[in-house]
């Protein structure tokens, strides 16, 4: 079950939310457990006992880290992290590199192994960080053991956050998980930013995808660079606003249930260098990469030589989090060269521009991370060539202005693709930075607010009017992908 799905927003979430605030205090845990079990269920019939093992497993190994803690038994309390660790992984390499691993293998050796075809669990990358980062918050001493099973299966399987992030640490809602305080003003505003993070992939991402696919349909030996252009782009509007538009809905209905989780998304195609793009993009999972990986290997903290090296691992299995195909690899060693660059010298060139040509920056950034979506986008790393070729190719962007051909021509195909797509790409892109929310701000400072805390009117009708169009459309049954299969 997705979040922009008409069982989840007629059924689901209405019978939930109404039912949770029907239950009495002390079984609203309890609820909250069991309806997201449901949710998981509804698509992963199977997988949710792997779920279930996760959360029984981890919660164990928190319990037993606890108890060694009291009597200071620091060797025990390392040996049930390490088996914490490593089972975790264990389960999430067999369930998402098992077949990556045996390709690579028949590939290099000339074998010829079958694959088991495994399917991958939706969301698993998601709650195994979760339980690890809980584990390893425990033996560190920041959070105490949850020592109610309910209350951490609770936790690890809120449906908000299960299957799209953000990634919320246990450190993060400790506070809430027992004791959270519902209030009228974090419902409306939760209700207002999950209308907001709906129609951000109903009204946008969706369309933006459908550009992006109606053009992976055409024969590569017919695209041209104008073309590629229009294609990358598209990908690069769809990505952040699916991405950002399940976060916010995953953090209003966070608000809606008592919880507060973190933000994942701060304008990230505003940013004026890589390393400013990682600060904004996906933020819980790289603060998990951080805080877990990064540091622990010595972060800086041991000269630039030993920085770089961290900085290669990282990024390398960052990459791989993501999916298990080269292209991902690749994506990730390719924003590892990037932030090489810029910590060797890019950044100090930057510093030397003029502030009234910092847009400079912002362009020379956004033509890194488009290419970088090219990558991201093709499992075929050939086919993700072709494209990173066309799209650089002075050739390929004068076969797409040339008009010989007649009506296949490519001037023709150019135009019409630019005529059919430059609404939802011009929106996208306006859309993508801070503008709407400043002019919505100035405009809403002048409207009449219901009171202290609460949403304004003109949030009131922007949340109608939202709601009412990306239900139109969903009930029409358009183009509804879920691009969070691979993770």
């Amino acid at each position: 079950m997705v979040f922009s799905s008409m069982v989840f927003l007629c059924i689901f979430l209405p019978a939930v939310f109404i039912l949770y605030y029907l239950c009495p205090g002390r079984l609203r845990n309890l609820f909250l457990f069991a309806a997201s079990l449901l949710f998981y269920s509804w698509g992963e019939p199977v997988y949710i006992f792997i779920m279930i093992f996760s959360t029984v497993f981890d919660y164990v190994n928190g319990r037993l880290i606890g108890y060694f803690r009291t009597r200071e038994r620091t060797g025990a309390m390392k040996l049930v992290l390490l088996v914490s660790i490593a089972g975790n992984l264990s389960i999430l390499g067999f369930f998402k590199y098992t077949d990556f691993i045996i390709s690579a293998i028949n590939s290099f050796a000339g074998t010829s192994i079958g694959l088991l075809d495994i399917a991958l669990p939706v969301g698993i990358s998601f709650y195994t960080f979760q339980t690890m980062s809980y584990t390893i918050d425990v033996y560190r001493g920041r959070i105490s053991p949850q020592r109610n099973l309910i209350s951490f299966g609770m936790y690890v399987c809120l449906f908000p956050q299960l299957i799209a992030g953000p990634i919320v640490r246990y450190s993060d809602i400790a506070g809430e998980v027992d004791e959270r305080r519902e209030n009228p003003s974090d419902i409306a505003t939760g209700i207002y930013r999950f209308i907001i993070g709906l129609s951000k992939k109903v009204l946008i991402a969706n369309k933006a995808g459908e550009i992006y696919t109606n053009i992976q349909g055409i024969h590569i030996d017919n695209l041209t660079g104008p073309v590629v252009l229009v294609s990358a782009i598209a990908y690069t509007i769809q990505i952040y606003f699916d991405f950002s538009g399940y976060s916010d809905m995953a953090i209003g209905l966070g608000k809606m249930f008592g919880f507060h989780f973190p933000e994942n998304f701060n304008y990230p195609y505003q940013s004026r260098s890589i390393t400013e793009f990682w600060r904004r993009w996906h933020m819980t999972l790289g603060s998990w990469f951080r805080e877990y990986l990064y540091i622990p290997l010595g972060g800086n903290r041991k000269g630039l030589p030993r920085q770089l090296i961290n900085l290669l691992i990282v990024w390398s299995l960052t990459g791989l989090w993501h999916g298990a195909s080269w292209n991902f690899v690749i994506w990730g060693l390719y924003y590892f060269a990037l932030l090489m660059i810029e910590k060797l010298f890019m950044l100090k060139a930057y510093r030397r521009l003029p502030d009234r040509l910092g847009f400079i920056r912002n362009i020379v950034t956004m033509l890194l991370v488009v290419a970088g979506w090219i990558l991201f986008s093709h499992t075929d790393l050939n086919e993700a060539c072709i494209y990173l070729g066309k799209l650089f190719s002075p050739l390929s962007w004068a076969a797409g202005f040339s008009s010989a051909g007649g009506h296949a021509s490519g001037l023709y195909r150019t135009l019409y693709i630019l005529r059919s797509s430059l609404p939802i790409l011009l929106v996208g892109i306006v859309g993508a930075t801070s503008l709407p929310h400043r002019i919505f701000s100035a405009v809403e400072a002048h409207s009449k607010r219901h009171g202290a805390g609460q949403i304004s009117d003109l949030q009131m009708v922007v949340s109608l009017i939202l709601a009412g169009l990306s239900i139109m459309i969903l009930v029409s049954g358009g183009f509804n992908p879920f691009l969070y299969f691979r993770f």
